[in-house]
């Protein structure tokens, strides 16, 4: 497996952890609908949130959260209109980003942004 993929599956385990001990339920991981693709689906309160995880070993490119594109932005907006209808759920959703930058091999800085962005 390439170094970027077990970098970010290890990202994805850190956040849902992270999740989990903040008091969030897991309902789905790598969520797929067509070619849309879900990172965690959680619920908090009856709030489901849709979270996208990006990992960097460093920042010299910029924030992890900065490589969330309106290209993905509109991919995640896709796959969760299909898993609202397919569990008819009625409540608040939310779009959430977990940035994880790797400071060294066991060292990370996690940054959780709530309403990262909204559906057009």
């Amino acid at each position: 497996m390439a170094v970027h993929n077990e970098l970010g599956q290890r990202g994805e385990q850190i956040a849902r952890a992270y999740l989990e001990n903040a008091g969030y339920r897991i309902l789905n991981v790598n969520w797929r609908y067509a070619r849309a693709e879900v990172d965690v689906i959680a619920d908090q309160g009856g709030t489901l949130i849709f979270v996208e995880v990006k990992t960097r070993s460093s920042t010299d490119f910029g924030e992890p959260e900065d490589f969330v594109d309106r290209k993905k932005e509109k991919q995640l907006e896709f796959a969760s209109a299909a898993y609202i209808e397919l569990k008819q759920h009625q409540g608040e959703i939310r779009f959430d980003i977990i940035a994880i930058t790797f400071e060294h091999k066991n060292l990370f800085k996690i940054n959780h942004i709530e309403d990262a962005f909204w559906p057009s």
